[in-house]
């Protein structure tokens, strides 16, 4: 029998409050649309659970009636992996009101945190605790923490702390049938067969919803900031790894970014070579560490390294507000040793007709560079022929965005059919109706 939509609102609303369920288009409007503005679908409801019950409920009533569920947190993703596919009969199901925050326990830095708190909460939460968290990133005000485990999030601290996975202690988390698993004890030790969290980590949705976390902060440490001009890709990572053992983060921009940045923002840009770094080091810079270098300086102070970053967090603000045509971005990684080499074959392939506004960025240390270019029309095979090219050299089509949807299509270029095969089985014996996130990660 078809699904009644009237009926599933009518039984959301049982479970969570009228009020915590949305059906009228104008007002599910902002949850079936991803950040770019690339990927959108429709649904039945939008549902706000307050608690791990709630949310149990909902999607033991889906999973009975076969329908799909989209787990979404701050929507802030680029991949389309929050928000169903157009005609999908899904439920939104919006993490967004379980913020809860424990207290930081002042011995081991463990705390327990709800999926919908933002990054931004979590770190003044934790700083006010006399604490930090390892990872950041320039969507922390929207991007919201269980959305960070189920993508296992990156930015721009993974060379110094690692990924979102690294921080994560345990996860309580709901199955497509409802049954809640929750590992939550913070132990160091606990060598009692698969890794539930950590399979969780990255899973994008798919297998089940985190509803709470148990993380692991850090102490603040004391930094300084280095902002150097280069002219090549070589030449930036041979600055940066002059401090490795003491990388915070290490940034690369190149000309086309930070000129975008200037035009929006004001901001003048320091020196007039090809890429801007930006080297964040724990510790002390030593004398003569950087004499050598010709276009170099230090943030002297915190307004200063405020200016600084922003140079690199708000590019892709820039080039939303100053491309014309349809926006392509990419999230891609490939060995250090290849990364020169790289940066420019990916630019001389999209010098092209047709392409315009092309604007590489990103994660120096972890070989990971952020790709962006417009055309007009839309043409995806300009990115599947620049994953390609990732993938000849060893690379990955994504290093920290995620596949989502935009990537499904392409996950044989960086898994091999046997490890495809692993994760459907994976897939099929936690939820073997499908109702998780349809069309995420694997092509249907």
């Amino acid at each position: 029998m078809p699904v009644q939509p009237d009926a599933v609102v009518d039984q959301l609303a049982r479970i969570v409050g009228a009020e915590q369920v949305l059906s009228a288009p104008d007002l599910m409007a902002a949850f079936v649309v991803d950040w770019t503005g690339r990927y959108r679908g429709d649904a039945l409801a939008v549902v706000r659970p307050g608690c791990v019950a709630e949310v149990s409920a909902v999607l033991a009533m889906c999973s009975a009636s076969g329908i799909p569920v989209v787990p979404q947190g701050g929507n802030t993703g680029l991949v389309g992996g929050s928000v169903p596919l157009a005609n999908s009969g899904a439920v939104v199901l919006s993490l967004t009101r379980m913020n809860s925050m424990g207290p930081v326990d002042p011995v081991t830095g463990h705390v327990s945190v709800g999926a919908g708190a933002t990054l931004a909460a979590l770190q003044v939460h934790a700083h006010d605790a006399g604490w930090s968290f390892g990872v950041d990133l320039a969507g922390r005000d929207s991007a919201t923490i269980g959305g960070m485990v189920a993508t296992n999030a990156g930015g721009i601290h993974v060379v110094g702390n690692g990924m979102m996975r690294k921080q994560v202690l345990g996860v309580e988390a709901v199955l497509a049938s409802g049954e809640v698993i929750r590992s939550m004890s913070g132990l160091a030790k606990n060598n009692t067969g698969y890794d539930l969290t950590q399979l969780l980590c990255g899973s994008e949705g798919t297998l089940g919803v985190i509803t709470e976390v148990s993380l692991q902060l850090i102490r603040p440490r004391s930094t300084e900031l280095i902002v150097a001009g280069c002219d090549s890709v070589e030449q930036a990572l041979s600055i940066a790894s002059r401090f490795i053992g003491k990388l915070a983060a290490a940034e690369i921009m190149d000309r086309a970014g930070l000129d975008a940045v200037s035009r929006v923002t004001g901001i003048v840009i320091p020196f007039p070579t090809a890429f801007h770094i930006l080297v964040e080091v724990n510790g002390d810079i030593a004398p003569g560490e950087l004499e050598d270098l010709e276009h170099v300086t230090l943030a002297m102070d915190s307004s200063e390294r405020t200016k600084y970053w922003a140079l690199r967090e708000r590019i892709t603000e820039a080039m939303a507000a100053t491309s014309v045509g349809v926006s392509h971005k990419l999230d891609i990684s490939v060995p250090l040793s290849d990364l020169d080499a790289v940066y420019r074959e990916i630019t001389t392939y999209l010098d092209q007709p047709g392409v315009r506004d092309v604007v590489l960025f990103g994660h120096l240390m972890d070989g990971n560079f952020h790709v962006f270019f417009t055309t007009d029309p839309d043409d995806t095979s300009l990115d599947a022929a620049v994953l390609e090219l990732v993938a000849a050299h060893g690379g990955s089509i994504s290093a920290e965005h995620g596949v989502g949807h935009m990537k499904a299509d392409h996950l044989h270029l960086s898994r091999s059919a046997p490890e495809i095969a692993a994760m459907r089985g994976i897939k099929a014996a936690l939820d073997p109706k499908g109702i998780l996130n349809p069309g995420v990660l694997f092509t249907r």
